[in-house]
């Protein structure tokens, strides 16, 4: 397929308007896009040395969610968008699910594409799965969407499409054996134009697009790479690189979508699934930490939407949201609603209009792995976290990425509490001169704690070996 290549988008977007033969549904089309590991300092609008001109524009027009926050890694938050619980609530607290794990969201948990199907979307999944795939039950065709076209686990190489020792490349059920040395970010984005060039339009479409990108390992064709030629930091240059192919891919798919007379009716969503990986030259600054810790800059996620149905946009949303709200947020839009019992709350209200977010509090995460045993939450302006809080710690700025990240003295263990309204950038702990607050606090945690639900976190199982598999990671052996 012939790519549309977009540098910079200057106005295109904005031009968006109705085109005669429009296709239009009464429920909207809904974009979910998740960036892997993107970085609150790693946007065009946080950032002006990195060139997301797309992402901006979008996030500009739309709503720019400032208080979006995420689980510290990949498989907490993807279990999050799915099921609208909490991961701690589910088992898929503790780290991720590896290749060689018998591990998955268990199988009683609906799926959001599974909701949206009922209210008679058409589901599509194109990127990077990560809930499990050692039964076919808990890979994205037998959940809910329609077609899948990515791979199962959590970080491949974006030229072999092999993790480990073992090809992780799927067209629905089928192993891809012809993308070698294709980038997977192109690939990707053309098989999303072709789902919208031949979607019908009298049906409502769904389409779930979390990006490789921008995952280590640091791939990115030389051109993206050549935008910051001025940036030192040569492992800094491919993930900013990286960064501006995903926005580019954004660009496409939107002008796909406008081509095909759905843009109009689209809501956008847009969010990264934890954040930047500082060891990956991901970065977060200026709030404290990165991707694996509780620190804000884990868990507090750069997102926004965008849409002609929103009635206030233009301007930053300072209301709490958490990735367990997508689920009924996205049902709410579709028409529908989520089951009674859920963690998360529908946010529609709060981003199509502004209006007070329904959620004054929320769980980062509770986990009982001896090796990382840890809780925190946030009520209302307060945050506690008892425990392990992960690493690496401290402020990094993007220009000392190569430094060992010491700006902090505090222990990995401990207890620490914040007022994030007064200190967003974690400098200050309040648990030796709020004693009171602490308690209140902790009391808090501890009742969340009762309805801790194990972890999933099985050894690894040789059947899962892909050399027994033709050589790809293929479900069927759990």
């Amino acid at each position: 397929m012939l790519r549309v290549v977009l540098l910079l988008l200057t106005g295109t977007l904005a031009a968006g308007s109705a085109q005669p033969g429009s296709k239009n549904t009464t429920k909207p089309n809904i974009l979910f896009i998740v960036a892997d590991d993107l970085g609150w300092n790693d946007v065009g609008w946080h950032n002006p040395d990195v060139k997301t001109p797309v992402l901006d524009q979008l996030a500009q027009e739309g709503v720019i969610l400032d208080q979006s926050y995420v689980n510290y890694v990949c498989t907490p938050s993807r279990t999050a968008f799915m099921t609208g619980y909490f991961p701690y609530h589910v088992g898929t607290q503790h780290l991720v699910i590896f290749p060689w794990q018998a591990s998955a969201v268990p199988s009683n948990f609906t799926f959001l594409p599974e909701k949206l199907k009922g209210l008679g979307y058409a589901t599509h999944m194109v990127g990077k799965w990560h809930l499990g795939m050692c039964n076919w039950k808990y890979t994205p065709t037998y959940r809910g969407f329609d077609s899948f076209y990515g791979y199962y686990n959590g970080a491949e190489d974006y030229y072999t499409h092999v993790v480990a020792t073992g090809l992780d490349l799927r067209d629905d059920k089928e192993v891809v054996k012809t993308k070698n040395g294709q980038y997977g970010t192109y690939f990707f984005t053309d098989r999303v134009v072709d789902i919208v060039e031949k979607h019908p339009a009298d049906t409502p479409l769904f389409l779930y697009l979390p990006f490789q990108n921008v995952h280590q390992p640091l791939q990115v064709p030389k051109r993206f790479e050549d935008i910051y030629a001025t940036v030192q930091n040569e492992n800094r240059r491919t993930l900013l690189g990286m960064v501006s192919a995903m926005d580019e891919a954004v660009g496409n798919v939107t002008m796909a979508m406008k081509n095909a007379g759905l843009w109009d009716n689209t809501l956008v969503i847009f969010t990264t699934d934890n954040g930047g990986w500082i060891a990956a030259s991901g970065n977060n600054f200026p709030l404290r930490g990165g991707k694996t810790t509780l620190w804000e800059g884990g868990t507090r996620g750069v997102a926004f939407a965008h849409g002609k149905m929103l009635q206030k946009t233009g301007y930053t949303n300072n209301e709490m949201i958490h990735a367990v709200d997508w689920f009924p947020t996205i049902l709410a839009a579709a028409g529908g609603t989520a089951d009674a019992g859920i963690d998360g709350v529908s946010q529609l209200d709060t981003i199509m209009s502004g209006k007070p977010s329904p959620r004054t509090e929320f769980v980062y995460n509770i986990d009982d792995v001896s090796t990382s045993k840890q809780g925190a939450i946030r009520v209302g302006d307060y945050k506690l976290i008892e425990g392990f809080a992960g690493t690496p710690d401290g402020w990094i700025r993007p220009d000392n990425l190569t430094d060992s990240p010491a700006d902090s003295e505090d222990p990995a263990n401990g207890t620490w509490l914040f007022n994030l309204k007064d200190d967003p950038t974690e400098h200050h702990n309040l648990a030796d001169t709020m004693p009171d607050k602490l308690k209140e606090m902790q009391a808090k945690l501890a009742e969340y704690r009762k309805s801790l639900v194990p972890a999933i976190n099985p050894p690894p199982d040789p059947k899962s070996n892909p050399q027994d598999w033709g050589g790809a990671w293929s479900p069927g052996w759990c």
